[in-house]
């Protein structure tokens, strides 16, 4: 008897802790969940770099390959809901919401732009997700289900990038005040100052675009954060694509509410200069 209950326990306990296994709808397919935690929360529970893709044939892709290269990086699924995906190159490339059903089959994300507007959701299936291992499947051509891709993520001690980037990209600024090379404030409508005065939307991928206060378009172009968080350049674009100005700016305080950079006029007068201060806001873009 005491021997029968020992095997009892023993057997408890390992089905306690094996791994769930759930088929899903594709009998060669499976999901891979750890019963201790749920989908969701082994999703945030570690960053993920894309490590490998496969066609519908199961043949390996190159990861630089057309047809999967938008879906390649290093990914940040936070718990609060966000979610924040570099390239391998840590170049910020999208941002916004994400979700997990509860039975670990379907994630969902939505890209947001710096004004928290959708630009798109989508829903993929997700094959196997574990403390390790996270691929999903996603069908390019929606008029054939027969065509898709698998992207295969594996967990990996990648910090985030944490140059300003993502703090950039996560709202709607607008210039609120301007101070002189004393610390005096400049009016807004002063002409040494009034050309850097508006709204401006930088979004993840890359691209941003400034209006007057005004809502009517002033430029835009490209941006970029130096890899040290230093500087921020801006590469202004005509409508034909070809570059107008480009324009390299200290940055001086950059969070959550507040982005402030120093603009130099003249370069061989750098004593001479202003500060321009935006403040986070709840504008949509135009």
């Amino acid at each position: 008897m005491i021997t029968l209950k020992k095997v009892f326990y023993l057997f408890a306990a390992f089905a306690l802790t094996a791994s769930f296994v759930a088929c899903s709808d594709n009998d060669n397919e499976f999901v891979i969940v750890d019963p201790a935690l749920t989908p969701s929360q082994i999703l945030s529970s570690t960053p993920w770099a894309t490590t490998g893709a496969k066609d519908k044939d199961g043949k390996s892709i190159a990861l630089n390959d057309p047809a999967v290269a938008g879906f390649v990086g290093f990914a940040y699924f936070k718990s609060d809901g966000n979610f924040a995906i570099y390239g391998l190159n840590d170049v910020l490339r999208s941002i916004g919401t994400w979700s997990v059903d509860p039975q670990g089959k379907t994630r969902t994300i939505t890209s947001l732009r710096p004004d928290r507007t959708p630009i798109f959701t989508r829903d993929v299936e997700i094959l196997e997700l574990n403390k390790k291992v996270f691929t999903y499947r996603i069908h390019t051509n929606p008029s054939d289900p027969s065509i898709f891709y698998d992207i295969i993520h594996e967990r990996v001690n990648h910090a985030e990038p944490a140059n300003g980037q993502l703090t950039l990209a996560s709202t709607a600024w607008e210039t609120t005040d301007a101070l002189d090379n004393t610390g005096a404030h400049v009016d807004l409508n002063n002409p040494a100052v009034n050309g850097f005065v508006g709204y401006a939307y930088f979004r993840a991928g890359g691209q941003y675009a400034i209006y007057g206060l005004n809502d009517v378009l002033r430029n835009q172009g490209d941006w970029s954060i130096s890899p040290d968080g230093k500087t921020r350049t801006l590469v202004a674009r005509n409508p034909d694509g070809t570059i107008a100005w480009t324009r390299v700016t200290e940055i001086l305080e950059l969070n959550s509410n507040i982005f402030t950079y120093r603009v130099i006029p003249n370069a061989t007068n750098p004593s001479v200069y202003y500060d321009i201060v935006h403040s986070k806001v709840d504008h949509k873009e135009p």
